[in-house]
């Protein structure tokens, strides 16, 4: 089962993935629910609570990215397992997904306030 959750903190918005994003019904709700942020001045994804990542998922990013970065949106990854990193290495010759680092993630003042102030949506996929 995969997981969507999005906090919504001033211009940056974190989307929370957890479970096992596999298939095309994953790698469409991912691409809706990035899509839904193009108020954003950055979209970081949490992958920290991803189990499992397929390919249809990871080609996905690669669209995402190009999206985000057509609207002047900074799209990063944040906290990968070992077993997507190295997925998301294995296919790094085409074009490189931006991983966030803790100073990055930081930077953006993101952990300011109280973990309450959600906006958006939490969604759960089969």
């Amino acid at each position: 089962m995969f997981g969507v959750h999005v906090e919504k903190i001033g211009d940056v918005a974190v989307i929370l993935c957890e479970g096992r994003m596999i298939g095309s019904d994953a790698a469409f709700k991912l691409r809706d629910e990035v899509r839904r942020q193009r108020d954003s001045k950055v979209v970081l994804l949490d992958l920290s609570e991803l189990s499992f990542m397929g390919g249809d998922v990871l080609g996905m990013l690669w669209f995402l990215q190009a999206w985000a970065r057509g609207l002047g949106i900074q799209f990063k990854l944040f906290d990968p397992p070992l077993g997507v990193r190295q997925s998301l290495q294995r296919l790094r010759s085409t074009t490189e997904l931006e991983i966030a680092s803790m100073d990055d993630v930081l930077s953006m003042s993101l952990w300011e306030g109280p973990r309450n102030r959600i906006v958006g949506s939490e969604s759960k996929a089969a």
